[in-house]
């Protein structure tokens, strides 16, 4: 990419894609190019059949600090508001890039540093968020009257519930990493440098599972989580899609697992804990 405001790498680990924002002068800040490029990449990896599982991070010792404040401050006292913010027409490009997408194949955030106002927002893409110990959430934008429009109020509370969410989003306050896993906002915590690490491992056990099967049941909890009109609208699109498996994958796993295979809960020959 002309800059390098992200960085794409697909070589180090057949089937995983890392996607890494990379603008450390600027704590990872995403600027309109940025978003661009973020919002490509991640389309990219979604195309390639080739790639399995995508794992999202910044480079150095941050995430995300959030959008450009210092591209934002450029703008004139009489520019139209939300002058080249596009609204939500399906998945198409967002403030911070990937925002509006719901991504069609695994993600592992690996959350170092801040994550914060934007940030925050793009970390909520992740299925899975490995954080450091000493990493940051919060809505820090909330200091500067610079609202969440992407996705934050929709993704956090679906994540954290309700009153956990309010109390982040009106207050704006840090949510170290302690706090953030109790409330379910980070999946794991990790020792300081080592989120990148622990998070590729998750990826190459992800891989590892049948993936028709894996990426239905990924499927059916977001379905559950945003669309679905009632419980028995939930119920019946897990059934009718999960049925779909069971000639594909299922047969094939039952039969390993009564030739000898998975007992007493091990997981070699389908991924490992």
């Amino acid at each position: 990419m002309a800059d390098n405001s992200v960085i794409v790498n697909t070589a180090s680990h057949p089937g995983i894609s890392i996607i890494q924002i990379n603008r450390p002068h600027r704590k990872n800040a995403v600027d309109s190019a940025t978003a661009k490029e973020l919002y490509n990449a991640i389309l990219a990896f979604e195309a390639d059949a080739s790639q399995k599982v995508c794992v999202l991070t910044g480079t150095g010792s941050t995430f995300c600090a959030g959008a450009d404040l210092h591209q934002v401050a450029q703008k004139k006292d009489n520019d139209a508001p939300g002058e080249n913010l596009q609204p939500v027409n399906g998945r198409n490009l967002g403030p911070m890039g990937p925002s509006r997408l719901m991504i069609q194949k695994p993600v592992i955030g690996a959350v170092a540093g801040y994550a914060v106002a934007g940030g925050l927002e793009l970390s909520l893409l992740a299925d899975i968020r490995v954080v450091e110990e000493d990493a940051v959430f919060g809505v820090f934008c909330r200091r500067w009257g610079v609202p969440l429009i992407d996705g934050g109020t929709v993704r956090l509370q679906a994540i954290v519930g309700l009153a956990r969410a309010l109390d982040m989003i009106l207050t704006g306050r840090p949510v170290e990493s302690k706090e953030a896993l109790a409330m379910g906002l980070a999946s794991r915590v990790v020792p300081k440098g080592e989120s990148l690490q622990h998070a590729l491992d998750i990826a190459k056990q992800l891989i590892a599972f049948p993936e028709l099967c894996m990426n239905t049941d990924r499927r059916s909890c977001y379905y559950s989580a945003y669309e679905a009109s009632s419980l028995e609208d939930a119920l019946s699109y897990e059934f009718q899609n999960g049925s779909k498996v069971i000639s594909k994958e299922a047969v094939a796993g039952a039969a390993k697992f009564s030739g000898g295979l998975g007992r007493h809960g091990s997981f070699k020959e389908s991924g490992k804990l």
